[in-house]
C-alpha cells in the first residue's frame, strides 16, 4: 500500500490538485481511496465521492489535525487496504506550521499558495522542508518574476524537493504528481516521523483556560517583555 500525504498551507489548493491527480491515477490503473482529515467540519468528502473512490473524513476537533492524522496512520492503511486500494491520499488540514506529519515510508507533498508572498516558503518549517514533493499553487495570478523568486526560496528552504507548478482550476501539474505517485513504493512497516513535533505540550493544549503564567506547567523566563518555555 502507497502512503501520500499531502498537508500545506490553508486554502492552499490541496483538495483542487488531489480531485485532479485522482483522475490521473484512475486512467492509468490506479485504485485510490482517500481520508481526508479536517478540524471541525468539511463537505470534501462529497467532491471526493463524485469521482466513485472510496473516502473517509477524520475530524480531530480539540486535537491538531496533523496530530490526528499521525495518532491514526495505522488505522487508516488498515481500512484503505478493506477498500481493495493500491494507494491511500491522506489530505491532512496543516494548520500548523511547526508540524511535520510524514512519515518516514510515505510521499510527504506540501501544497504551498504563490500568492501568500515571496518569504513564505522560509516560514513553513518542516510541513516543507521535510517534503519530497512541494506543489506550488496559483501561479497563474503573479508574474513570471514571482514565480520565479518563490520557486528559488522553496529551493533555498528545501533544495532536495521535486517542485511542480500546478492549477488547481485547470489541472495543470496533476499529472506530472500523479507519475511520482505511481513511482513511489508500498509504505513499510514501523515507519517513524521525519521531524519531531513540537518539543512540548503545554497546559495550554490540554485545556487550561485561566491566561496566567502561574497557572501553566514549566520554567518560565521573561525575554524582551515575552515568556519563553524552557522545558525544564
Amino acid at each position: 500500500m502507497k502512503l501520500i500525504v499531502v498537508a500545506g498551507t490553508p486554502g492552499a489548493g490541496k483538495t483542487s490538485i488531489l480531485l485532479h491527480t485522482i483522475r490521473n491515477l484512475k486512467r492509468q490503473g490506479v485504485r485510490p481511496a482517500v481520508i481526508k482529515i479536517d478540524c471541525l467540519a468539511t463537505d470534501d468528502d462529497e467532491r471526493f465521492r463524485r469521482l466513485d473512490v472510496p473516502v473517509l473524513v477524520g475530524l480531530s476537533k480539540d486535537m491538531c489535525p496533523d496530530h490526528f492524522s499521525i495518532y491514526n496512520t495505522t488505522e487508516m492503511l488498515e481500512w484503505a487496504e478493506a477498500q481493495q486500494a493500491n494507494v491511500l491520499l491522506n489530505e491532512t488540514a496543516g494548520l500548523c506550521l511547526r508540524c511535520a506529519p510524514y512519515p518516514s515510508g510515505c510521499l510527504a507533498v506540501c501544497v504551498i499558495d504563490v500568492t501568500s508572498g515571496p518569504n513564505t516558503p522560509l516560514k513553513v518549517g518542516p510541513l516543507l522542508t521535510t517534503a519530497d514533493v512541494v506543489v506550488a499553487t496559483k501561479g497563474d495570478i503573479v508574474s513570471q518574476a514571482e514565480r520565479e523568486v518563490f520557486r528559488e526560496r522553496i529551493i533555498d528552504a528545501n533544495p532536495n524537493c521535486r517542485i511542480i507548478e500546478s492549477n488547481g482550476l485547470t489541472g495543470q501539474g496533476s499529472a506530472e504528481l500523479a507519475e511520482v505517485i505511481r513511482e513511489t513504493g508500498d509504505a513499510p512497516p514501523g515507519m517513524t516521523l521525519r521531524h519531531n513535533a513540537p518539543l512540548a505540550i503545554c497546559t495550554l493544549c490540554t485545556g487550561e483556560m485561566r491566561v496566567d503564567k502561574k497557572y501553566h506547567l514549566g520554567v518560565l523566563r521573561h525575554i524582551n517583555g515575552f515568556t519563553e518555555y524552557t522545558g525544564e
